[in-house]
């Protein structure tokens, strides 16, 4: 699958969560239900992956975890926060271009309307 095929499936999962629970619950509680659906679709869900940074020869390991990535091709950020910040938008970005992934999802599940909530950001996709 393409990564613009993976988050068709992720798009329509998010959906499905929001319309059933609606806004207002934690994070992780999102993140589990996305990773146990994705995984009904076949998709390889990863949560929770650490991952280093490396700088010339220095290696910082854990450097930041992903919620989650799938396919080894798409990484999802949940929040379920008021408002996005800039700042949640250039996290995404660094998260692809540490791990040289191209597509990352940055999904907001606290609005009234999901589609509100989904966001792509691309690294040279």
């Amino acid at each position: 699958m393409t990564e613009n095929e993976i988050s068709k499936e992720i798009v329509e999962v998010c959906y499905y969560i929001h319309k059933k629970f609606g806004p207002g619950l934690y994070e992780s509680v999102y993140e589990q239900l996305l990773a146990f659906e994705l995984r009904k679709r076949n998709l390889v869900v990863v949560q929770q992956l650490e991952v280093d940074l490396v700088h010339n020869e220095f290696v910082l390991e854990k450097a930041f975890r992903a919620d989650l990535i799938i396919n080894e091709k798409v990484i999802i950020e949940i929040k379920s926060v008021e408002e996005l910040k800039d700042v949640h938008y250039k996290q995404v970005l660094t998260y692809l271009k540490l791990t040289g992934l191209k597509l990352g999802l940055l999904i907001n599940f606290n609005v009234p309307l999901i589609k509100d909530g989904i966001h792509r950001v691309v690294n040279k996709l």
